[in-house]
């Protein structure tokens, strides 16, 4: 499955959101993550979230086709 983001065009009427077609579930597990990333650049007031956000990107990535591969 690809990840599909958001379109600005919410509906909160259904499992799914018509607008990105993700489900409820996906999208707030997403928006805690968000929040808990934006909490740790906060704390530790990184003069470089960009570098920051590659080294979680590649770190992610690594492990989930290495999670993948388990399964």
């Amino acid at each position: 499955m690809k990840f599909s983001p958001c379109t600005g065009d919410c509906t909160s009427n259904k499992k799914h959101c018509g607008g990105c077609g993700r489900s409820r579930d996906e999208i707030t597990e997403t928006q805690v993550i968000t929040k808990l990333l934006v909490e740790h650049l906060v704390k530790y007031n990184y003069e470089d979230p960009e570098n920051f956000f590659e080294n979680i990107t590649r770190k992610a990535i690594k492990r989930s086709k290495n999670a993948q591969k388990s399964n």
